[in-house]
């Protein structure tokens, strides 16, 4: 009895501390986000102010519509039996709520975009969003490089 009770402890630790390691390692990939498109924007402090909010909701509104979708879209992928076991009319429907959640990402950027303009430029959203890519890819170059040296 004592076995399982430690046995379920380690586990239960172990995945608090995973999961920390995650929270911890997203929170510096945001701040390092921040801090490169303050830099590429060139943000003064009252712009920021403005800008900061709207884009982390922005951000997070995304990351719930992605989050969600997906999930619906595995659940009721993985009730039909899996992706081998679906008919073509099946597939055609997850074909089709993908392309329903990309239509949602859509809007909410329309949105985004709406309301980001009273605040930046065009020509500083246009830098916004080659900055996020450039961001990304950086961060993968990084990812790799770390990846090929272990």
């Amino acid at each position: 009895m004592k076995k399982y009770i430690l046995i379920i402890l380690v586990l239960v630790l172990s995945t608090v501390t995973i999961n920390a390691q995650k929270r911890k390692n997203k929170e510096k990939i945001k701040a390092l986000k921040v801090a490169f498109l303050t830099q590429e924007l060139n943000l003064d402090t009252k712009t920021a102010q403005k800008f900061w909010p709207l884009y982390n909701e922005h951000e997070n509104n995304l990351d719930v519509l992605r989050r969600k979708g997906m999930l619906d879209i595995k659940n009721k992928l993985k009730n039909a039996g899996g992706l081998e076991a679906l008919t073509e009319e099946e597939s055609k429907f997850f074909v089709q709520s993908k392309i329903k959640l990309d239509k949602k990402e859509l809007v909410e950027k329309e949105k985004f975009l709406e309301k980001i303009s009273k605040v930046l430029s065009y020509k500083q959203i246009l830098k916004l969003q080659l900055s996020q890519r450039e961001f990304a890819r950086k961060l993968m170059r990084k990812y790799r490089k770390q990846s090929n040296n272990k």
